[in-house]
């Protein structure tokens, strides 16, 4: 629900939202579905906002804005849509060379929604981050939440669209 709530916010700053899922993450492993399950669960999710679909072969945000480059006019800004705690992730990793944050905010900016609190954002890097309201709390909506419930064998149903309840359940019970 979570990520449909982003889809929506984000449909009023945005032409189309492009869902990206990456291959491989540079920072977790996939767990229980499959990048095809994925992929299909997107798809029958039901966004809210003109949107497509697409794979990345890559895992980290700069390389992914690069590859997504190709397929838009020079001229498209593209932004990435996320909470707070993954903000935190993308801009205080360590990309293993000084300068990377600075380069990335030239390639996107980042739309951020409250998780755990409102993202601040350092002096240097606001102009290229915006919150994002999506209205309601998602703040204990995540994936994850979502097969704990399940392995723990409580109520996870009103965490995902129901378009897709009986599929989550499928690949996760």
């Amino acid at each position: 629900m979570a990520h449909v709530a982003l889809a929506r916010a984000a449909a009023d700053v945005v032409d189309e939202v492009l869902w990206v899922v990456p291959r491989e993450f540079p920072h977790k492993e996939y767990s229980g579905a499959t990048l095809e399950q994925r992929l299909e669960m997107l798809r029958d999710a039901g966004s809210p906002a003109a949107y497509s679909i697409a794979t990345s072969d890559q895992g980290l945000f700069i390389d992914i804005a690069r590859e997504c480059r190709e397929g838009y006019d020079a001229g498209t800004q593209l932004y990435f849509i996320c909470g707070r705690d993954a903000a935190e992730r993308i801009l205080e990793w360590d990309y293993g060379r000084p300068g990377v944050v600075e380069e990335m905010l030239r390639e996107f900016e980042l739309l951020v929604a409250p998780r755990g609190g409102a993202y601040e954002p350092l002096e240097a890097c606001r102009e290229r981050i915006h919150a994002l309201s999506t209205g309601e709390s998602f703040e204990a909506v995540s994936s994850t939440e979502v097969r704990e419930r399940i392995a723990r064998g409580e109520r996870w149903e009103h965490l995902v669209p129901e378009k897709i309840i009986e599929r989550v359940r499928e690949i996760y019970s």
